[in-house]
């Protein structure tokens, strides 16, 4: 089986070199991120990758996850590495720290997440999908939906996914045809039909 390992020096060229992560981070006002807590973060991940993550990749594709009586089991060792994700504080990587995340830029995530991703794809979206949960919610949540939401997505306790492909059109979202109407008590009124959502049930 081949075994992943992590293009640290590629990685670090590229941030360093091509990129200049000190004199970018100092622009936007970061005094506190530099390439020395970038090149620890990139460490980490690394080892989280290559020793959890990609020894996983195999039985996901081997046994995926099961369906039954609507309980979801993940492949073995999914669920223990999440929790080791969680417990080294990767999802809170980028999030706002008002609601518990370590406000790094997403240069530093985008590279944990290629890392994540090439060592064990099918794992990886798990993580990956919360991402896109927190961004859409930070930027067009209400406060009441941060104060609820952002804290245990960003801790990693919950995780987030994205409704998004029809029976009709596949991810083409502009032949969509599922509503969400708001409602006087705050909520939300659905109309449509979904299919293929990863990490819907889990």
């Amino acid at each position: 089986m081949a075994e992943y390992k992590a293009p640290l020096r590629d990685m670090r060229f590229v941030l360093n070199e091509v990129f200049n992560l000190d004199e970018h981070y100092q622009k936007l006002g970061l005094e506190e991120v530099n390439s020395d807590l970038v090149n620890a973060f990139l460490e980490e991940g690394a080892k989280f990758s290559e020793n959890e993550l990609s020894p996983l990749n195999r039985s996901g594709d081997e046994e995926g996850c099961q369906w039954n009586d609507g309980e979801v089991t993940t492949p073995k060792g999914f669920k223990e590495a999440y929790a080791k994700y969680v417990e080294g504080g990767w999802p809170a990587m980028g999030g706002a720290p008002e609601f518990g995340g370590q406000g790094l830029p997403n240069s530093a995530g985008i590279a944990i997440s290629e890392m994540t991703g090439t060592a064990n794809w099918s794992w990886s979206m798990y993580p990956g999908l919360s991402h896109g949960a927190v961004a859409t919610i930070e930027e067009h949540g209400t406060e009441q939906q941060q104060n609820t939401y952002l804290p245990k997505l960003i801790s990693g306790e919950w995780t987030g996914t994205m409704c998004l492909t029809e029976p009709q059109c596949g991810t083409d979202l502009a032949q969509v045809k599922t509503r969400a109407v708001p409602q006087p008590d705050g909520s939300y009124k659905l109309t449509g039909t979904k299919m293929f959502i990863s990490a819907g049930e889990h």
